[in-house]
């Protein structure tokens, strides 16, 4: 197209800016919804062991989603499903299991929340040793305060604890896991590309099989006590944390860079806060708002420097 039939800049910047603030109401809901799975399963996890938990949670979107996914899985090439199956063994199995398992062996959970936290910085790195992207220094300070609000927000939670040195690199690798399947899912080629329920069909039905291992090796698939605490839990991490966290978090992929949707999850701790002091009455700090001013303030210079460069 040649410079005389471009749309003037004004245009140009109020389509950008269009196509942002559409952008951002799914952005808010992701934050929201990714909180919720660690209120979740803090709430399910007096009910049941937490493999128990995120199976079941698999399999209730997959009995959600297969309706609508069917016909289009029956009909991709086995090489599109095996690349979606292993997205979602990185993203849901890897992180979870690294996570959950890492407080199982005594890393406190204050401090594991604090590792997965890492993600934004390890989706950078992973973006320079594999794709040669290397960020400039305003997505890197940005990267910096918006752990700083982070680390600021939940510090009163995080101690040491007394768990073996091994066991501390579960939450990095679960951290790991999550952003190179996001990395993975940003690079997918036209042909292997599906719907979202699709996809997100296929990672709960791998992960499922993933967790029913983990968990059987633990005891029964089945509840102890199918109590009404254990089947809420279940349908919120299910509702809440899978079908609207990860479907939104793949639906912001699509649209924008992956170093800006790993950066929204540097504000799912705050927002976690504050979902445990309304319905766990946890104690909420000025240090805790502060934190989030903060990695706001990180949040903003890296979408910012995303935009200028767009």
């Amino acid at each position: 197209m040649s410079a005389h039939h471009l749309p003037p800049p004004s245009f140009r910047r109020r389509k950008r800016g269009n196509a942002a603030a559409w952008l951002a109401l799914p952005e808010a809901l992701l934050i929201v919804a990714w909180s919720s799975g660690f209120v979740g399963i803090r709430f399910a996890v007096d009910f049941a062991p937490v493999f128990l938990v995120v199976f079941w949670r698999c399999i209730i979107v997959v009995m959600l989603l297969l309706p609508f996914s069917l016909r289009e899985i029956a009909r991709a090439a086995p090489v599109t499903i095996a690349i979606h199956a292993g997205i979602g063994l990185l993203a849901m199995a890897g992180y979870l299991a690294g996570v959950s398992k890492g407080i199982e062996y005594g890393v406190p959970a204050g401090l594991a929340a604090l590792i997965a936290d890492l993600l934004p910085i390890g989706t950078a790195l992973l973006s320079m040793l594999f794709l040669r992207h290397f960020p400039g220094g305003r997505t890197w300070l940005g990267l910096g305060l918006g752990f700083a609000g982070v680390a600021l927000a939940t510090g009163g939670a995080v101690s040491w604890g007394h768990a073996p040195p091994w066991s501390y690199t579960l939450p990095l690798m679960g951290m790991m896991s999550l952003a190179l399947a996001t990395l993975w899912q940003k690079r997918l080629p036209p042909t292997a590309a599906m719907s979202l329920p699709a996809g997100l069909t296929i990672q709960c039905v791998v992960s499922a099989l993933a967790f029913a291992g983990l968990a059987g090796a633990e005891g029964s698939l089945l509840p102890e006590n199918l109590s009404l605490g254990f089947t809420i839990g279940v349908l919120w991490t299910a509702l809440f944390s899978t079908l609207a966290g990860y479907g939104l978090y793949w639906f912001c992929l699509r649209r924008t860079s992956p170093m800006r949707v790993a950066s929204l999850l540097f504000l799912s701790p705050i927002v976690t806060l504050c979902w445990a002091w309304a319905m766990f009455g946890d104690p909420l700090s000025w240090l805790m708002l502060s934190g989030a001013g903060v990695s706001g303030a990180g949040l903003w210079l890296i979408h910012r420097h995303a935009a200028d460069r767009r």
